[in-house]
């Protein structure tokens, strides 16, 4: 406490672990709605810490021991994961906006 004040970190996850944003993510927005495209390397917990702050969908490479895309997008409550969408980017891409708009996530 100071002067009476509580002081709290804003962040305490961004002073030890580096963003909670991911930067500079290219989107393919060719349709509705625009998808992120997560590069290599990065994790699941920065995939959800994206999300629940920006709320857009990703799509997310394979892992290295992996074959297909997963795509991921916040329900305003929690990160829904749609696994399975293949091994080809473009195909994912299509596969997982079909999906969100089916589901009215656009």
């Amino acid at each position: 406490m100071l002067n009476g004040t509580w002081c709290v970190p804003t962040a305490p996850y961004h002073l030890l672990s580096g963003s909670l944003m991911l930067d500079d993510l290219e989107f393919d927005d060719s349709d509705s709605p625009a998808i992120g495209l997560v590069p290599p390397g990065v994790s699941w917990a920065q995939v959800r810490d994206h999300i629940k702050i920006a709320h857009h969908s990703l799509l997310v490479p394979p892992p290295a021991d992996g074959d297909d895309f997963a795509g991921a997008y916040w329900t305003g409550t929690e990160m829904v994961v749609i696994d399975d969408l293949g091994p080809d980017q473009d195909q994912a891409i299509d596969d997982f906006r079909a999906v969100l708009q089916d589901l009215g996530e656009t």
